[in-house]
């Protein structure tokens, strides 16, 4: 029996676009294991944000087969197997950080120990003296990790992430990376972040690419963190 967290046989989603048919995801095959680490590059428009709404389960298929052998049902993915980040960092204005943290918890239905569960996330990202703010009085790379740490407070067996670190500086965005890699160095949680960013992607174990919705597999780097 596989362990895969995800399988894609032969995936495709295509949509209309005006009078144009997109074809955003063609013919993939591809996997994903405990502890992977993988970026996923390529052009804006090529696939990228595609490849992961499949694998989070958010899109239905065009053809193909997807299956998450080691996640379970679909209807489980997420929050509780699955964590999500993206450029923006959708954190709920009116809440502070710590109950930002919290809210996949509460989605589940956890009482226990939600508040220290998410203060000890805003710690692994080195964010719990921010605890009692609101998410504007944050910088964009405070917002990003208070975003990471919501996406890791469930421990999720998968993180995606669509251009977290787009709206940032490359040095902040390099900061953000390394302290999320950190966070989940001594876990079976894999990542995939999806960036135009060819240095953070170095940084990764393993390369994707994705151009006109055609997937490849570039050599590894080896320099998992």
């Amino acid at each position: 029996m596989t362990n895969n967290l995800v399988q894609l046989d032969n995936v495709s989603l295509s949509f209309s676009s005006g009078t144009n048919l997109v074809r955003a995801v063609q013919n993939v095959t591809c996997a994903v294991s405990p502890g992977d680490r993988i970026a996923i590059t390529g052009p804006s428009g090529s696939g990228k944000s595609s490849l992961l709404a499949l694998i989070a389960g958010f899109d239905p298929l065009s053809s193909g087969q997807i299956s998450w052998p080691a996640l379970g049902p679909k209807n489980t993915l997420r929050p509780k197997h699955i964590g999500m980040a993206f450029q923006s960092s959708s954190l709920l204005p009116a809440l502070s950080v710590l109950e930002n943290v919290e809210i996949p918890l509460l989605m589940l239905g956890e009482t226990n120990d939600t508040e220290k569960r998410a203060a000890a996330m805003l710690h692994l990202v080195a964010l719990d003296h921010l605890a009692d703010r609101l998410p504007a009085e944050l910088s964009g790379g405070q917002m990003q990790r208070v975003a990471f740490a919501r996406a890791l407070v469930t421990k999720p067996k998968l993180i995606l992430a669509d251009e977290p670190t787009g709206q940032l500086d490359q040095v902040t965005g390099k900061q953000v990376i390394a302290q999320i890699l950190d966070a989940i160095k001594d876990s079976d949680t894999a990542l995939i972040i999806a960036t135009h960013d060819l240095g953070l992607a170095k940084n990764m174990k393993t390369h994707w690419q994705m151009n006109f919705g055609q997937w490849s597999n570039i050599q590894p780097t080896g320099l998992q963190q």
